[in-house]
């Protein structure tokens, strides 16, 4: 074993953010939508095939968004595919000045 002390770097709870990712805050809604997809189909054991007989959407999106491979998919289109799988989307959305997310983020460090 490494007895070396490991450093704690507290994340802002948005890894995007953490890792410089442009748009992070969309890129991490867009996983939160997805992580509800993938949760709706696994409860319900449902395949790729049998989700698209349901939905009408295309197999191959389900296949893409269980291996996370979200770049073709805007939010409104993940909410969609929610919306098809009778779910309800309620989104509640806080804004304030970039500085303030800055300064809360130094204070977390």
């Amino acid at each position: 074993m490494n007895d070396e002390p490991l450093e704690l770097v507290r994340g802002s709870g948005n890894v995007f953010a953490d890792f410089g990712y442009p748009n992070a805050d969309a890129e991490q809604l867009k996983a939160l939508l997805a992580a509800q997809i993938i949760g709706i189909l696994d409860d319900r054991a449902l395949t790729v095939r049998k989700a698209e007989d349901m939905t009408g959407i295309a197999a191959a999106d389900f296949s893409r968004i269980r291996k996370t491979k979200l770049d073709r998919f805007t939010i409104d289109r993940l909410m969609t595919i929610l919306n098809r799988l009778d779910q309800d989307v309620d989104v509640q959305i806080t804004v304030r000045p970039r500085s303030e997310v800055l300064e809360s983020r130094q204070l977390a460090l």
